[in-house]
């Protein structure tokens, strides 16, 4: 394996660590299944993937560094194994690693912080909270103020 691509590797699995604690991990895991079937990978490594996603969300702030160096290591020793094993995989984990990193970007990018506050007065009526809302209705009982009295 040449040095750009252990470069690579090594970048591609601390970003599919990075993942595993977003949104986005859905889409990674689905990227990597695709890979590991091309190869030929052992199916239990599929599993595994899920496995060291639960132990990094169950790891608490101290632990979670550590447990994400420690799978980021082992993941990025099965995708340089299997990288060597065939040859022709060099494109294809290319691919992946390249798409893990644009699902990072992206990941990266649509966090926002959101912070609303209702105040001044009594609200008769549903509050909603989103960036856009389309097709919603509301089906309410119209009371007149002069029945409330």
């Amino acid at each position: 394996m040449d040095s750009e691509l252990a470069v690579l590797v090594a970048s591609g699995a601390t970003t599919l660590v990075s993942l595993m604690v977003t949104d986005s991990w859905t889409h990674a895991r689905e990227l990597v299944g695709r890979y590991l079937t091309r190869t030929g990978a052992d199916p239990g490594t599929f599993d595994d993937l899920q496995d060291a996603r639960t132990l990094l969300l169950a790891a608490d702030a101290t632990e979670r560094k550590r447990t994400a160096r420690e799978i980021s290591r082992q993941y990025g020793a099965r995708l340089r194994r299997l990288a060597e094993a065939d040859d022709d995989s060099d494109e294809a984990l290319r691919a992946l690693l390249t798409s893990l990193l644009q699902l990072s970007a992206s990941a990266t990018d649509s966090w926002r912080t959101v912070d609303n506050r209702i105040s001044g007065g009594v609200q008769h009526g549903p509050v909603i909270q989103s960036g856009s809302v389309a097709g919603l209705t509301f089906h309410m009982d119209h009371v007149d103020r002069a029945d409330r009295q």
